[in-house]
Parts: C-alpha cells; sequence; structure tokens
C-alpha cells in the first residue's frame, strides 16, 4: 500500500472513529448537562413563581439557600472516576441530583430549602470535572473544545428552557394540592433521573470497550491517542544509567524540536494503567496554571451564575410578572447558544483557548442581553486549557477538579452580589460581577503569557533538566506515573 492511500485511509478511520464517538458521547452528555443546569437555575424561576412567599424567606435567606450548593467533592469525584468507569460514575450523580431536585417540591421553609440546596451541591460539584477528564480521555488534545463546546451549548439552551418550563408548567398551580412552582422542581427533576438512566445506556467506559466500534476502528483510535499522548506516556526502564528518549512525539506546527534516534530505553504508562500517587496530586496542585485559570474561571462564574439565578428576578423587577417575566429571561440565551459552538470549532482549529477569552470577556460589560454572548464562549474555553495542558492521568484529574472547586466560589459571590433591596437598577450587583469580570481577564492574561515563556523556554532547550529530576524520581522508587507535561518536547496550549 502506497502512503497516498495510507494517508487515506487513516483519514478516512479517523472520521469514522470521530463520527461514532460524537453520536455516541456527544448527545448523552449533553442531555446530563442541560438537566443539570435547568435543575441548578430553576430557582430564579421558582422564586418568582411564589417559591420565596410560600417557605417565608426575608432578607437575604434566598441567597443563602442558594450557597448551600458549592462544595469541596470536585477532587475525590475526579479520583474515583477511572474506577466506577465514567459510563456509570456519571449518570449515577445526576441521577441522585435529580432525585434531590425533585424533593426540592416538597420544601416548607428556610430549613428545608437549606438542607435540600446542600445535598444538591453535594451530588454536583463532581459532573463537570468528570466530564472533562472523562472527554480528554477520548478526544486528542486538540478535538477536545469544538466537542465542549456542544455540551456546554446545552447549557445556554437551559437558560432559555428553564424559562420556557417554567411558564408552561406553572399552569398546573393547584394540581394535586401543589402551587405551580413545585411542580417545577417536581417535574424537571423526573426527567433528570431519565436521562441520567437513558445515557447510562449509551455512554461508552473508554476507547477499549466502546462497543460501537469495529475491531479495526477500536484499533486505530486507541493508536491515534497513544500517537496524541506521545512522549508523555514514557517512563525509563529500570537501569538507572538509562534516559528518556524521544520516540513519538506529537510536534506541534510551528515548534522547533530536535528529535535523537538512540536505542529504546523507555516503556510507555498507559492512563488505563496508572495507579494513584499523592505525587501526581501534589503535581497538580503546585501547578500554576490551576490557580491562573482557577481564578479566571471565578470571575466567569460570577458573571454566569449571577446572570442565570437573578435574570428572572431582574425582569421581574422591570415590571414584568408571571408568563411574561420568565418568557423574558428567553432572548438573551439564543445568540449564546451559536457563539459558544463557532468560537469552540475556531478554537481547535487555531490551538487557542485563552486568546478567544481575552476576546470575549469585554462584551460582558456591555448590557444585560450581550451578557450570554460574551460569557458563555468563554466556557468551554477555559474548560479545554487544563485537560489540553496537563497530562498523568491523576495529575489531570486534580487539576480538572482543583481549578473548578477552587473557581466555585464565585457561586458563593454571586449569590449574594443581587437581591431584592436593589431593584430595580441593581447597581451594587452588577458593580460586583463588573469586577470579577475585569479580574478574570487579567488572570487569563498572565495564563496566556506563561503559556508563551514556558513554551519558549522548551523550544530553547532550557527544560532538560526535568528528564534528570523525573529519572531520579523513578530511580529512588518515588513514581511509577509517566513523564506526563515535564517532558521539554510538550507544548501548552495557549
Amino acid at each position: 500500500m502506497s502512503a497516498v492511500q495510507d494517508k487515506e485511509r487513516a483519514r478516512a478511520l479517523t472520521k469514522r472513529v470521530l463520527w461514532k464517538l460524537d453520536v455516541h458521547v456527544l448527545p448523552p452528555l449533553a442531555l446530563l448537562w442541560l438537566a443539570n443546569f435547568i435543575d441548578r437555575t430553576n430557582i430564579g424561576n421558582a422564586r418568582i413563581a411564589g417559591l420565596e412567599r410560600e417557605t417565608h424567606l426575608h432578607g437575604t435567606e434566598f441567597n443563602t439557600a442558594l450557597a448551600g450548593e458549592y462544595i469541596l467533592v470536585e477532587l475525590p469525584s475526579n479520583w474515583v472516576l477511572k474506577r466506577f468507569k465514567p459510563s456509570r460514575w456519571l449518570p449515577f450523580l445526576v441521577a441522585v441530583w435529580g432525585t434531590v431536585t425533585t424533593l426540592s417540591g416538597l420544601v416548607q421553609n428556610y430549613s428545608g430549602l437549606l438542607a435540600i440546596r446542600f445535598f444538591l451541591g453535594f451530588c454536583e460539584g463532581g459532573l463537570l470535572p468528570g466530564i472533562m477528564l472523562y472527554l480528554s480521555t477520548l478526544y486528542q488534545r486538540h478535538e477536545l473544545q469544538q466537542r465542549v463546546g456542544i455540551f456546554y451549548a446545552s447549557a445556554s439552551l437551559s437558560g432559555a428552557f428553564g424559562g420556557l418550563l417554567a411558564t408552561a408548567i406553572i399552569k398546573m398551580e393547584g394540581i394535586g394540592g401543589l402551587s405551580g412552582w413545585r411542580w417545577i422542581f417536581i417535574l424537571e427533576g423526573i426527567a433528570t433521573v431519565l436521562f441520567a438512566l437513558i445515557s447510562m445506556l449509551i455512554l461508552p467506559a473508554d476507547v477499549a470497550s466502546a462497543k460501537f466500534f469495529t475491531e479495526e476502528e477500536r484499533g486505530f483510535a486507541l493508536h491515534r491517542l497513544r500517537l496524541s499522548h506521545g512522549v508523555t506516556m514514557s517512563a525509563p526502564l529500570s537501569e538507572p544509567s538509562q534516559r528518556i528518549t524521544m520516540t513519538e512525539v506529537e510536534v506541534e506546527k510551528g515548534t522547533d524540536v530536535k528529535v535523537e534516534e538512540r536505542p529504546e530505553t523507555t516503556a510507555v504508562v498507559d492512563p488505563q494503567d496508572e495507579r494513584f500517587e499523592w505525587g501526581e496530586v501534589m503535581r497538580g496542585v503546585k501547578d500554576p496554571q490551576v490557580w491562573m485559570t482557577a481564578v479566571a474561571y471565578m470571575g466567569i462564574i460570577v458573571s454566569l451564575y449571577s446572570f442565570s439565578l437573578f435574570l428572572p428576578t431582574i425582569v421581574a423587577g422591570l415590571g414584568y410578572a408571571g408568563g411574561a417575566a420568565q418568557l423574558h429571561t428567553v432572548p438573551p440565551y439564543v445568540p449564546a447558544v451559536v457563539l459558544t459552538v463557532v468560537v469552540a470549532v475556531a478554537s481547535d482549529r487555531l490551538k487557542w483557548r485563552g486568546p478567544f477569552i481575552l476576546i470575549f470577556l469585554p462584551i460582558t460589560m456591555a448590557e444585560v442581553f450581550l451578557i450570554a454572548s460574551g460569557i458563555y464562549p468563554c466556557g468551554p474555553c477555559i474548560l479545554s486549557i487544563l485537560p489540553n495542558n496537563s497530562a498523568g492521568h491523576y495529575k489531570k484529574a486534580t487539576t480538572v477538579a482543583l481549578q473548578l472547586a477552587l473557581a466555585n466560589c464565585g457561586g458563593f459571590i454571586a449569590t449574594f452580589s443581587y437581591d431584592s433591596s436593589q431593584a430595580p437598577t441593581y447597581i451594587r450587583g452588577h458593580t460586583i460581577t463588573l469586577a470579577f469580570v475585569a479580574l478574570a481577564w487579567v488572570a487569563m492574561f498572565c495564563n496566556v503569557m506563561y503559556c508563551v515563556w514556558e513554551n519558549r523556554a522548551r523550544a530553547d532547550g532550557r527544560r532538560q533538566g526535568n528528564l534528570t529530576q523525573y529519572q531520579e524520581l523513578w530511580d529512588a522508587g518515588k513514581t511509577r506515573a509517566p513523564i506526563g507535561d515535564r517532558h521539554p518536547a510538550f507544548r501548552f496550549t495557549l
């Protein structure tokens, strides 16, 4: 077979593999995320439908109840993801979440609402970091964001559907002796459990066990993933005198990497075989990109959650009521859906993440209608940075989860940014949100500059000492994890 025929066969197989993955993975994940986001934000719709009045909430009690959602469960959830299989663990989290959401329809007072929101946060925390880690095991680095964009766009849709669903559901007022806002929680919670069960039947645990692949496609899919991981999967053989060589390197376009041919002195640590090590956890904790992107994402979350949770209240404060108020929350989400997908596709093609965030964040400073269009496209960008720039399963599991755990602190801020005393102008809430958007921009600019600096240092040969340091850890028996992103040939995505 000629080289041209080989390339054509590889191209055809790549299209088939990606198509089958997209069809079997993205729709279930989009359903899970759509249900998750609707369940997380439907309390805003329930509020203007009578929740606050019937549960006798006063002052900032509504805001305090929302703050109970955000709990540090992201890290342990990601650490156990591989053991319990993502195709089971992620739907399980959402099924429990949906059950708790359904029970929200039975809340009678402030204490009950506080307790139910606490357990919602406990169930929800592991979903997004788990989805990101799961997708990074199925796709190559620069195929990731457009897939993230597709399921993340469903969150934009949830803002629209949430308002439309709430408008329809509150018409059930009085059925079964229940208020309309209670039916919002009950029906949307039941639908969430059904989505979780359906997803459990469809999602593959990993590429190797995916039943929808032929043997040829499975072998090719595994091979292309190994090529994508390249030297990040390498580990030295047992002799202390041996040093890591560059065997299969995914060389980024425009980078100057010298490849030396030496005798084979490295082993390959498959991600599925990598074992948990606290050293890999600490590598994740110490990664500067975690902290810079976490601060940036926290600023984004303040804007995102403030908008999603309090837009119905702000619209009601403008004089709209009932169904009209619910319907007026829909239009801002429409352009956000389109832009989220368009930016995700462009980001993968250009291999940019941070630069697009720097472009779109200023849009959120304009007006309420444009906030969703500026903030939603930033989500897939910032979520894709650490899966792209972390290598080694447990290091990646830690960085992805820690970023979100820290960023979710923005949820506390968002829940107290807006309250009824600010109506109808909400100047204090808008000022807080604007300040955090500006902070997010600065933090992301720092991260982009760090990646540029580190890539230049690696290209100039100033990170060769990483090989020696890793070899010493291996020889001392302190690690059996692959070298991961420490390898000088690894390049960070901006």
